[in-house]
């Protein structure tokens, strides 16, 4: 298990985000710069360019910010829109088959649970590497209740 990384580890779609990121500035101050140079606007004109602008940046901005952070208790998942803790415990498998758009996590209540944290889009070496390490910690992080198998062998 020396493989693992130290704790706690935040995965993200780095290039992605710099995209998502640099583009929304670019958007920004191009709206803002059109905003100014249109003499012909007034000043209510103007400021909703520059609003909408802000705008553009800020849903930029919420699709980079997701990610997933693992540390010694489990998993925080960060997507566009919500926030999810996870226990270790909870996590069954991790899955990024070919043609995912991002990892899911495959849960012990049944469901499963989009981590667009790490998305093979821009970059798909990267998250490939991410997915297996975040495997490998879900596998060796995760405590199995020897009890309840015990229990299922037998029934």
């Amino acid at each position: 298990m020396s493989n693992l990384p130290t704790l706690p580890v935040t995965f993200r779609p780095g290039r992605t985000r710099v995209v998502l990121l640099t583009a929304g500035v670019v958007i920004l101050l191009v709206i803002s710069a059109v905003a100014m140079l249109l003499e012909q606007l007034g000043p209510g004109e103007r400021l909703s360019f520059i609003l909408t602008g802000a705008l553009i940046f800020w849903v930029l901005a919420q699709l980079a910010r997701v990610r997933v952070v693992a540390d010694d208790s489990g998993v925080t998942v960060v997507n566009i829109a919500s926030r999810r803790r996870l226990d270790w415990a909870e996590i069954v498998q991790v899955n990024l088959r070919p043609g995912d758009p991002w990892v899911f996590l495959n849960l012990s209540d049944g469901t499963s649970l989009p981590a667009l944290g790490i998305q093979p889009g821009i970059d798909k070496q990267q998250a490939i590497a991410d997915a297996r390490t975040l495997r490998t910690l879900a596998e060796a992080r995760s405590v199995r209740d020897p009890e309840a198998s015990t229990e299922q062998d037998q029934g």
